[in-house]
C-alpha cells in the first residue's frame, strides 16, 4: 500500500484529495498547519510550516511512498498584508519539502496556481512566462522555482478549483450555492475569467500524474474556460436555483483588495496527452458537485472542523 503524505490537509483540496486517495487504497497522512481536523477518517499531524527543522522531522517520521504538497496561504488578501509569512509557506516550505522528497526518492507533486500570469492574453500554456500581479501570486511564482531547482523530478501543477470545503464557504461554487439558497443577490464578474476543475476531478488527476510519475510543470483545469458570472449561472442551473439573483458588473467597477488577472483561460493539452485522456468540461464539474452534495460529501467535509 502506498503510503501518500498530503500537506495542507485542512484545506480543501487536501481534505478532498485525502479521502479521494483514502478510496482508492492509499494510506493517507494528513498534515496540517493552523486548522487541526476533528475525526478524520485518515491520520492526521499538526506540523509548523514555519520552522524547517520541525518540518525535516515530521518528514522523517511520516515515512511517505508519495508527497502531494498542497499547503499555501491562498488568501489573496491575507498575502497581501502579511508578504513574509506567505512566502514562508508558498516558497520556502515548498522548496525545503522538495530537497527532502528528493533526498529520500519520494515523488512529489506541488500545487500553483492559475495567478502566476497576469491574465492579458489567455490561453496559457506551461511555456508562457509568467507575470504574477500580487503578493500571493509572487510567492507561488517563488515556490514554483524553488521546487523545480531543489527536486527537477517534482511535478508541479497549476491549478484553480471548486468544491465543498470544510468551512462551507471557501469556494466560488460555494459563495454562489449558499447565497442562492438563501435568495440573496450576489455579484458575478463578466470580465474576470478562469478555468476551473472540479476538486474531486482536479483529485484524481493529481493521482494520476503521481502514478504516471510526471515531473515538470502541468496545467491542471478544465479545457472549457469562462467568467465567474457565467459559472455563477450555470452552478445556478444545476442545483435548480434562481440565476436572476446574480448580477452581471465588471471587476474593473469593483472594490476588491488586491489587483487580480482578469483573462485566466488555460491550456490543457500537454497534461490531457500525458494522461491519454481529456479533463472534465464545466458540466461535467457542475453535475459532480451536485452529486457530492447529494451523497452527503459536503455534511462529512464540515464535520472535520466541528
Amino acid at each position: 500500500m502506498t503510503r501518500l503524505l498530503v500537506t495542507g490537509a485542512s484545506g480543501m483540496l487536501g481534505a478532498n484529495l485525502a479521502l479521494l486517495a483514502q478510496d482508492m487504497g492509499y494510506e493517507v497522512l494528513g498534515w496540517t498547519n493552523s486548522r487541526p481536523l476533528v475525526d478524520a477518517p485518515f491520520a492526521t499531524r499538526t506540523v509548523d510550516f514555519n520552522n524547517q527543522q520541525s518540518l525535516a522531522r515530521a518528514f522523517e517520521a511520516a515515512q511517505p511512498d508519495a508527497l502531494i504538497n498542497c499547503a499555501a496561504q491562498a488568501n489573496v488578501d491575507a498575502a497581501e498584508k502579511q508578504p513574509e509569512a506567505a512566502y514562508r509557506i508558498n516558497a520556502e516550505a515548498a522548496g525545503e519539502l522538495a530537497k527532502l522528497a528528493r533526498e529520500a526518492g519520494v515523488p512529489m507533486i506541488h500545487i500553483s496556481t492559475d495567478a502566476v500570469f497576469d491574465g492579458t492574453q489567455g490561453n496559457y500554456k506551461e511555456t508562457d512566462i509568467p507575470n504574477p500581479l500580487n503578493t500571493y501570486a509572487k510567492s507561488k511564482l517563488a515556490g514554483e522555482h524553488a521546487v523545480a531547482q531543489a527536486n527537477p523530478e517534482a511535478a508541479i501543477a497549476r491549478v484553480v478549483f471548486y468544491g465543498w470545503s470544510l468551512t462551507g464557504t471557501r469556494s466560488l461554487a460555494e459563495f454562489f450555492y449558499n447565497n442562492l439558497t438563501a435568495r440573496k443577490p450576489v455579484n458575478g464578474f463578466t470580465d474576470m475569467f478562469f478555468s476551473p476543475l472540479y476538486v474531486g476531478h482536479l483529485a484524481k488527476a493529481l493521482l494520476e500524474m503521481l502514478q504516471k510519475r510526471l515531473s515538470g510543470i502541468y496545467h491542471v483545469y478544465s479545457p472549457e474556460s469562462l467568467s465567474k458570472y457565467d459559472f455563477g449561472v450555470r452552478l445556478a442551473h444545476e442545483f435548480g436555483l434562481d440565476a436572476n439573483l446574480i448580477r452581471p458588473i465588471s471587476a474593473r467597477d469593483s472594490d476588491l483588495l488586491t489587483r487580480r488577472s482578469l483573462y485566466l483561460s488555460m491550456n490543457t493539452d500537454k497534461l490531457q496527452a500525458a494522461l491519454g485522456k481529456p479533463l472534465p468540461n464545466q458540466n461535467e464539474g457542475l453535475r459532480a458537485l451536485h452529486a457530492h452534495l447529494d451523497s452527503g460529501l459536503r455534511q462529512k467535509l464540515l464535520s472535520f472542523t466541528h
